[in-house]
């Protein structure tokens, strides 16, 4: 499992790079402010949206790693009258000369800026919802009741936790957190759809939480849910089935598909 940000660490222990970054947008632009892209002298680790902006952009940021001046402040682009792209907006960079003693810092900063994704279950789906959302804008909370589920190499957006009872970790969850619920044990989902509910209720701050499983499965849920007082509203809050409808297969990497679509829909 490799993503932009592992790429990012591991070549800034042997090399040094250029972080550009998108500060601000004006008007339509290939990509959100935010954004970045490692420049390095021989390849480029993710992207601000390609193009003759990403050209020019990158052969400033390699001007900078072969010893010209370090270009200060956030520089404007206006994307139609000087590169002559079709966007027509504007994009304003920041450049930052990273190295190797910048790793920690980055790392921090670059997952912080990740939506958060609490995913409960180290089985088959998991792990390969696992291996998915460490491609895409998200950071993973991993949680599982069991020892020695999670593989030992991990992203660096990829946190794994053992949680004893797995649903005491619920209340723990970074707000704003979506959560994915697919352990191995019909009891422990509906423990931890319980302690969704209830942080729901207190503080509704988990923007989606999404049930593995089937209709009739859910149907059970909804019956087990009602005799321990949570309301038919309260229980809509629950996706379930999850994912994207439409999209068949139930191999394990067809379920990681749809479900990370409909994360990117929330």
């Amino acid at each position: 499992m490799n993503g932009a940000v592992d790429e990012l660490l591991a070549r800034l222990a042997h090399e040094n790079a250029v972080l550009v970054r998108i500060t601000s947008t004006q008007g339509s632009a290939p990509r959100e402010a935010g954004t970045w892209m490692a420049v390095w002298a021989d390849g480029l680790t993710g992207t601000i949206g390609g193009g003759q902006l990403e050209f020019q952009v990158t052969q400033v940021a390699r001007d900078m790693l072969a010893g010209a001046p370090a270009v200060d402040g956030v520089q404007r682009y206006p994307l139609g009258p000087s590169l002559g792209q079709c966007c027509g907006g504007v994009v304003f960079l920041s450049y930052q000369q990273v190295r190797s003693v910048d790793a920690p810092a980055l790392r921090s900063e670059l997952v912080a800026k990740l939506r958060p994704v609490a995913l409960f279950g180290g089985g088959h789906v998991g792990a390969a919802l696992a291996r998915l959302l460490a491609t895409l804008p998200f950071s993973v909370r991993w949680i599982d009741s069991r020892d020695g589920v999670f593989p030992a190499a991990l992203p660096a957006q990829i946190e794994c936790e053992h949680s004893e009872p797995v649903q005491g970790a619920v209340a723990q969850l970074a707000p704003g957190s979506r959560v994915l619920i697919m352990s191995f044990s019909h009891a422990e989902d509906l423990d931890i759809v319980i302690a969704c509910l209830k942080r729901l209720r207190e503080h509704d701050d988990l923007p989606y939480v999404g049930l593995i499983g089937s209709k009739t499965k859910w149907a059970t849920f909804r019956h087990r849910l009602e005799a321990r007082g949570i309301s038919a509203a309260e229980m809509d809050r629950v996706t379930c089935p999850i994912g994207v409808p439409g999209i068949g297969g139930k191999e394990p990497e067809v379920i990681a598909v749809a479900v990370a679509a409909q994360l990117l829909l929330d």
